[in-house]
């Protein structure tokens, strides 16, 4: 017989295990989920003007592609209640799963869309369609993965265990520009914009069944298994949210802004800016915005950890004031137009917004009840993106439009900063709250 020591030794092993595993599924499948959603933020940024705006003139183009970009952040709150409903009733995972394989159909099926030329204003119309339902799919996916995370780490390891799905994101940046940049290294510029610009969107078919796999390898949290033992299902997470936890959204909210605005900024805008407006080469940027991202994953996993230790209030105000500060050297560096210091500009920023975005998991997890869980953190989450990411890089195009200077989307910048640095000290340090199941 297998002593109880031994047995003991076996239970801890499995649940190291699982935890692995379910940080990895979570990093890899939240990886693709954004890929997928992103990929249209940099084909937007190189080619989408012509296709599907083909009689606009460029400006006008740009505003019109980024108003789309925009569309899929304004549906995300909606996959937030959708699935942050379902997820706090029925599980974590399964709504992972389902959020993943809606995301690559909408994905693979915006890589066989017909282009204006072909059938005018319904190519811009059913991108439009196309980018919703990946919004809907987005909001409801990073919850569940956020909360996977957070409610099987260890004890004092929270804010580590969700900094995996955290630095999923700038895994989905590489993705989506190792994707694309052979493509502007070896095809004209009219294969791009034949069919080279399909590629991504259809690799995405690949990379979604292998997010469905890990996915369907990982445990349900724990805590959600509490909830379900309890065996009384909340009826509408979402009223409940309402209710009880209005000042919570708000907070948590006004918290993720700046963050998605500045990553949006530096990943979509800055393309955009770089090879457009200054004409720098776009392999240059994307080769630049590609190295950044490598970085960003250790920065994010390194400040995620850090919140452990120091707290999560006081690492993401760090960042806060480090990006207001960074706000101008930003811009001003890249319009230097070298190699090295663009890389600087993005790296510099890099540092003030992963320390936002490394503790933000555990953040907003730690602020809603077990059984509302799903849904309040995913509806701040999203809420917030579309406060800031969302819009950010139509608002910076808009205004460097009308005021000619680019130090105008610096200011920008530095306002969300101060909002989300506000709202992140009222918020208040969640470290050490409970998030276990508690009965009422």
């Amino acid at each position: 017989m297998i002593s109880n020591e031994a047995q003991s030794t076996i239970a801890t092993e499995e649940e190291r295990t699982s935890r692995r595993r379910v940080a990895g599924a979570s990093l890899v499948g939240t990886a693709i989920e954004n890929y997928d959603f992103f990929i249209y933020g940099t084909a937007a940024a190189l080619v989408f003007n012509g296709l599907f705006f083909a009689e606009a003139d460029a400006a006008i183009a740009s505003v019109l592609t980024f108003t789309i970009f925009a569309a899929g952040f304004v549906a995300r709150p909606i996959g937030a209640v959708i699935f942050g409903s379902f997820g706090d009733r029925i599980g974590r995972k399964s709504m992972l799963v389902a959020t993943i394989l809606i995301m690559g159909v909408a994905t693979a099926a915006m890589g066989l869309l017909p282009t204006y030329a072909a059938i005018g204003v319904w190519a811009p119309l059913l991108l439009v369609l196309l980018r919703v339902v990946q919004g809907i799919a987005a909001g409801g996916e990073w919850g569940g993965a956020a909360l996977m995370t957070v409610e099987h780490a260890p004890e004092g390891k929270r804010g580590l265990f969700g900094g995996f799905t955290q630095a999923a994101i700038p895994v989905a940046f590489i993705l989506a520009n190792i994707v694309f940049l052979p493509l502007t290294l070896f095809l004209t510029e009219e294969q791009l914009s034949s069919w080279g610009w399909r590629i991504p969107f259809l690799a995405s078919i690949v990379l979604v069944a292998v997010g469905v796999f890990m996915r369907l390898k990982v445990t349900e949290s724990p805590v959600f298994n509490d909830v379900r033992a309890d065996g009384i299902p909340v009826k509408s997470p979402f009223l409940i949210v309402l209710r009880r936890h209005p000042g919570a959204v708000v907070l948590t909210s006004l918290t993720v802004a700046a963050t998605s605005a500045i990553g949006y900024i530096k990943n979509v805008y800055f393309l955009s800016y770089t090879t457009q407006i200054i004409e720098i080469d776009r392999t240059v940027v994307l080769v630049a915005i590609l190295v950044n991202a490598a970085i960003e994953i250790f920065l994010t996993l390194m400040f995620a950890h850090l919140s452990d230790r120091f707290g999560r209030r006081r690492i993401f105000l760090f960042g806060a004031v480090f990006s207001a500060i960074w706000a101008v050297p930003f811009f001003l560096l890249a319009d230097a137009g070298s190699f090295p210091l663009i890389l600087v500009a993005l790296v510099g920023s890099g540092i003030g917004s992963t320390a936002m975005f490394g503790p933000l998991a555990a953040m907003l997890a730690e602020k809603f009840r077990a059984e509302v869980r799903y849904t309040g953190a995913s509806l701040g989450y999203q809420i917030g993106s579309i406060l800031g990411g969302g819009f950010a890089p139509l608002i910076a195009a808009s205004l460097l439009a009308a005021t000619g200077t680019i130090l105008a989307v610096s200011a920008y910048m530095i306002v969300l900063c101060v909002v989300s640095g506000i709202a992140a000290y009222f918020l208040g340090e969640t470290r050490h709250v409970s998030i276990a199941y508690e009965r009422d």
